[in-house]
This record gives structure tokens, sequence and C-alpha cells, in this order.
């Protein structure tokens, strides 16, 4: 067995210590990205000044410059294996927050649904048919009496068409018999007329009986069409 697995089976060997909290874990992992990131720097900071004193000192003396060249070497070895962590400690660091995130939302939803449940609990679907075939029968209570109020109330308005009609037609007739009883006919003479002036006076009155006969005529067309709009 390696170091390695002895170290951490060591560790998980104590069932007295506790389990952290998502909180703390994310916490922890944050400190160790923030550390790896400034060793990061660090490690770039040193290869650029290993290779500046390469150049300088050149060919001039090789054994300090091959030396800094090493410690370069070196620095990049180290850097590509804080890259390579900081890369499983970003992964690590999501996947726990989105654990942290599923937990969340199932104990939130558990939480809903026992909120639910009691709220059924208290409710009785006979009593909610009940109360909807309740509320079915006052609204149609209340359209009748809707319908009711928008009726034309009649008060003793029930009379018979046709006798009102018949009344009518007798006062338009008194009415008449009045007019014509006020009328004053001219005094006939006694003494006879000429041939040729009662000629005209009976062409005269043939024209006015026919105007007379045609403005009957258009009055009963005109009596006609308004009958047929009455109907």
């Amino acid at each position: 067995m390696s170091k390695l697995g002895k170290f951490f089976k060591g560790g998980g060997s104590s069932k007295s210590r506790a389990a952290p909290s998502p909180q703390e874990a994310l916490a922890r992992l944050r400190e160790t990205e923030e550390m790896l990131s400034k060793k990061q720097e660090y490690l770039e900071n040193r290869i650029q000044r290993e290779l500046a004193l390469a150049k300088k000192h050149g060919t001039q003396n090789k054994r300090a410059a091959l030396q800094a060249l090493k410690r370069k070497k070196r620095f990049e070895k180290q850097l590509t294996q804080i890259d390579g962590t900081l890369s499983t400690i970003e992964f690590q660091r999501e996947a726990l927050e989105n654990s942290h995130t599923n937990t969340e939302v199932l104990r939130n939803m558990g939480f809903a649904a026992k909120a639910m449940k009691a709220v059924h609990e208290n409710m009785d679907l006979n009593k909610i048919d009940d109360l909807m075939q309740e509320i079915t029968e006052q609204q149609d209570i209340a359209q009748e009496i809707s319908e009711a109020f928008s009726q034309r109330a009649g008060f003793g308005d029930d009379f018979d068409e046709d006798e009102l009609m018949a009344e009518l037609e007798e006062l338009e007739q008194e009415e008449l018999n009045k007019k014509m009883t006020n009328i004053h006919l001219p005094n006939v003479p006694s003494s006879s007329l000429p041939a040729h002036r009662t000629s005209g006076m009976s062409s005269a009155a043939h024209r006015s009986r026919a105007a007379s006969s045609r403005r009957a005529e258009e009055e009963d067309d005109d009596i006609k069409q308004l009958a047929a709009w009455a109907t």
C-alpha cells in the first residue's frame, strides 16, 4: 500500500470526526484555489527572472546560465502541476456546489410537498362538489331575478286591440261628420245659364271630377302602401 493510501486510510478511520458541511468544504476549496493562484503568480515571476538571468550570462558564464535554465525548468514543471491541481479543485468545487444546490432544491420541494399535503387533508371532495352545485344554483336564481326585473310590468294593460281600433275609427268618423256639417255650399242660381256657358261649366265639372278621382286613387294607393308597411 502506498503512503498516500495509508494517509487517506488513517484519516478516514476516525469515526468521531463529523463530516464538514458543504459550506465549510466550499470555503476550504476557495482558500486552496486562492493559495495556488498566488503560488502560480510567484512561479511565473521566477521563470521570467531565471530566463532574464540566463540571457544575461549567455556565453560569458555558461555555468551560471545553465543553472538559471535548470531552475526555470523546475519552476515550469511546478507551474504545470499547479495548473492541473487548480483544474481538479475547480471541478470538485463546481460538483460540490451543484450537489449542495440539488440538496437544497430537494429539501425545499419536500417541504412544499408536505405543506400541500397538509392543505389537501383539510379538503373534502364531496364538500367541494356540494359547494360548486350550490354556487351554480344561486347563479341560476340570480339570472331568473334579473330576467324578471327586465320584463315590462303590465299593470292593467290587457286591452283588446280590435276594440281600441273600432273606437278610434268611430272617433275619426265623428270628426269627419263635424267637418262636413260646417261646409257651406254656394247658392244655386234660379235662371238658366247660356248653352255655351253651361257647356263650359260641364267641362269644368268633368275636369274637377276627374281630378278628384285621381286624388282618390292616389290616396287609396297611399293607404295601401301604408297598410303593407304596417303589416
